[in-house]
């Protein structure tokens, strides 16, 4: 495994915390994650995560190079994706299904670099952002996950790759 590529929207923020503080220090991969969160919002909440893991936790930065056991939140108004070496690659291109960052510019970038060798995480969310990008993971076999919709404040991101058949587990 390269890296653990999350994303979520509308409630994503407990279950990013939940996941995190799950997480071992000596964590051998980067942890890359697309929260669409109001803007302003983002350094309060890295902030706050910083006090409840034992990983690193940072807004990335621009041609920043992914470290093993660091985690790496995409900027207000950015699009984070990954270019080949693990460096990270910030865009302010053209938002995708109405949302920069994207969880689906982060997916397929990360996929084009390294293929199979990737977990994907679609956490609770309105819409659809990233359920295609992580049925394409899937389909180059890398392991996919999606939260339940039991758990899922709004069940409509991992509702849609559940529809799509785009995780391996959920």
């Amino acid at each position: 495994m390269s890296a653990v590529l999350i994303g979520a929207s509308t409630g994503g923020p407990p279950v990013i915390q939940t996941i995190l503080s799950g997480l071992k220090k000596n964590l051998p991969v980067p942890v890359l994650i697309v929260q669409h969160i109001s803007s302003g919002f983002l350094k309060g909440m890295v902030e706050w995560l910083q006090h409840t893991t034992a990983l690193p936790v940072r807004i990335a930065a621009d041609r920043e190079v992914l470290l093993p056991g660091h985690v790496y939140f995409a900027p207000d108004d950015l699009h984070m994706g990954v270019t080949r070496g693990g460096i990270v690659s910030l865009s302010r291109t053209e938002p995708e299904n109405g949302s920069r960052p994207s969880v689906s510019h982060l997916f397929r970038s990360a996929r084009k670099v390294y293929g199979e060798k990737l977990v994907g995480v679609l956490l609770t969310g309105m819409g659809k952002d990233g359920a295609y990008e992580l049925k394409q993971m899937k389909e180059h076999g890398a392991v996919t996950l999606v939260q339940d919709r039991e758990s899922s404040v709004v069940y409509g991101m991992p509702g849609e790759a559940v529809r799509i058949d785009a995780a391996t587990l959920s």
